[in-house]
């Protein structure tokens, strides 16, 4: 079984801002050229001396600029003139450090906070993503923003599309060099996979990097919509999120009237290790009309397997491969000792829902509605299978030719 996540994949402070919204703050603004020349002195221009005092007064705006190399030699170039200026060079000059101001003077970067507090300056526009998770990459696509994304991790296979981007290698340990070498206007992490130090590795490097932290349901929905916030793509993060809750709301809908299903959702088998109350998954657990037998405040404890017995739960959950799967993990506990004396593995009660469990992204609303469908096949059936279903039982319950007329028409 490959789940891709586990309890070493935690990064930054947790939760304590997953529903905030963005916070967005403009690099001051720059003093203008004509400030600068104003202040010269002598009636024939002193073209060094500007360049330098553009640097001296500029640095630290220009900095924060992607291409501010790009702009310094533009200024340099129009004002470095060797002997004595002549008109012509001085209004050269002088042109070149107006363009060069009014590109600078454009807003190169702004402030926001990420989902574990984090402060992060990122690029006013961001035309090229390396995303370092899965749901992350899932999410890029879902929101139609594939073609800004120049890079991924091995790991990310959903859509089908996403394996033809170039690796990074893995959300474990993705490489500062290949991601470098991408040039990435902004790097995409996710708690649920990603390590605090690659976040600040990348930061050494003057790369921005931007933490998603979703711990339920209604937090990968907030994550949704901080992305296409900060993307530039609010309204495509409202329709998706839109559709997203739409589908929950049907599943809701279904499962009011019926009971929670008490599962064991196994992450590792051998040792035996489940999820946590306060993970995403265990909130997506009560979406599907279930719940943790395991009542623990760990992400990711450890279970005896005598304790597992006393637990008894209902239904054993995977998230595998899904269904096709399933067969083969039944068959595999009821060669193992104590696993072979639950009464769910006796009674089959083995369900595999795939990986999109384990993922915080829109693929995860898919997990939902199947488990849901798994745990409580009776509420997704369509209500003329449920009245044939009680008529066949009522006709095998009588007589022969005490058939009543309702159930006539029910047999023709």
């Amino acid at each position: 079984m490959k789940i891709g996540h586990g309890p070493a994949t935690v990064i930054g402070r947790r939760g304590a801002l997953c529903g905030a919204r963005l916070k967005v703050r403009n690099v001051p603004e720059p003093v203008p050229a004509s400030t600068l020349r104003a202040r010269g002195c002598g009636a024939a221009p002193r073209p060094v001396r500007e360049a330098f005092l553009f640097w001296k007064m500029r640095s630290e705006t220009i900095l924060a600029a992607p291409g501010y190399w790009r702009i310094f030699l533009a200024v340099l170039a129009g004002t470095l003139v060797s002997g004595p200026a002549s008109a012509a060079s001085a209004a050269a000059s002088r042109d070149a450090l107006d363009a060069a101001q009014n590109e600078a003077s454009q807003p190169v970067s702004r402030w926001i906070t990420d989902e574990v507090g984090r402060r992060v300056a990122i690029p006013a526009e961001i035309r090229r993503i390396v995303t370092l998770s899965p749901d992350l990459t899932e999410t890029v696509y879902a929101l139609g923003l594939d073609e800004r994304l120049v890079g991924n991790t091995s790991e990310c296979d959903r859509p089908a599309a996403a394996k033809s981007k170039p690796h990074v290698g893995e959300p474990l340990n993705p490489s500062l060099e290949a991601i470098a070498t991408l040039r990435p206007d902004l790097v995409l992490a996710s708690t649920s996979i990603n390590r605090l130090e690659t976040a600040r590795a990348l930061e050494r490097l003057g790369i921005p990097v931007y933490t998603c932290d979703p711990h339920t349901v209604r937090g990968m929905l907030d994550s949704i919509r901080h992305l296409a916030e900060l993307l530039g793509a609010s309204p495509q993060g409202t329709a998706v999120v839109a559709r997203l809750e739409e589908r929950l709301g049907a599943v809701q809908a279904r499962l009011a009237s019926e009971p929670v299903v008490h599962v064991l959702f196994v992450v590792w088998t051998d040792p035996l290790i489940t999820i946590g109350q306060n993970t995403f998954l265990a909130d997506a657990l009560r979406w599907a009309g279930a719940e943790s037998v395991a009542i623990s405040k760990q992400n990711w404890p450890q279970v005896n397997l005598e304790e597992l017995v006393r637990l008894q739960p209902e239904y054993i959950v995977f998230a595998g491969h899904g269904a096709e799967t399933a067969a083969t993990e039944l068959a595999d506990l009821r060669a193992r000792a104590v696993w072979k004396d639950l009464a769910a593995v006796r009674a089959g009660r083995v369900v595999d829902i795939g990986e999109e469990a384990v993922r915080p992204s829109p693929g995860l609303v898919d997990a939902i509605e199947e488990l849901a469908r798994e745990l409580h096949p009776e509420a997704f059936a369509e209500k003329s299978e449920i009245r044939n279903s009680k008529n066949e039982t009522r006709l095998a319950l009588q007589p022969m030719g005490e058939t009543h007329e309702e159930c006539r028409l029910c047999v023709r």
